[in-house]
């Protein structure tokens, strides 16, 4: 079993280590979502591989002579999961679970949301942001950058209270305003 109070990895690496399509592929992703390293990335495709997985049970369910209303019950949780985290939209079905790419969960990162809602020039500003405790999310301070953002949540993203880049005339702000954010 191990030891309780032990991390366990969350994500799984790539089986083959020197594929050069495939490093040259995340390279661009990591330039494009500011990533820190590579694990973040592969944690990002684990956690979509687990979707994808229960979307392929949930077919073998409904293909198999289970109780229609269990299936139904477990397609709805899994849908209303990834619509309220802004995954999919509302008449979303299986098939589209299914053809979910990698960017769609990085999307939903709050070093992202940071960066496409204007509060930092550059994807990596925003990791600085989140990291020194700059940024809230409905009021509460955020220090994950890896945090997932709920849609109900992206509308309250802004910098934290007693965050000196509250200040309009802070110079940070003044530079991110020029560079084409709020």
């Amino acid at each position: 079993m191990g030891y309780p109070g032990k991390n366990h990895k969350r994500y799984e690496t790539p089986k083959r280590r020197f594929e050069k399509s495939r490093i040259e592929e995340e390279n661009k992703l990591l330039m494009e979502y500011g990533l820190r390293n590579k694990r973040e990335l592969w944690k990002a495709q684990s956690t979509l591989r687990g979707y994808r997985r229960a979307a392929r049970d949930l077919l073998a369910l409904m293909s198999g002579a289970a109780d229609d209303q269990f299936v139904d019950r477990k397609k709805n949780d899994l849908l209303g999961t990834l619509n309220r985290y802004g995954m999919l939209g509302e008449d979303s079905g299986i098939d589209d679970v299914l053809a979910m790419k990698v960017e769609v969960e990085l999307e939903r990162r709050l070093q992202t949301q940071v960066y496409r809602r204007g509060l930092a020039r550059s994807p990596k500003q925003a990791r600085q942001l989140i990291v020194h405790g700059h940024i809230a999310v409905g009021g509460r301070k955020v220090t994950i950058p890896g945090y997932r953002v709920q849609r109900a949540d992206e509308g309250t993203i802004r910098y934290y209270g007693s965050s000196p880049l509250t200040n309009e005339v802070h110079p940070e702000r003044t530079r991110i305003t020029k560079a084409g954010g709020r």
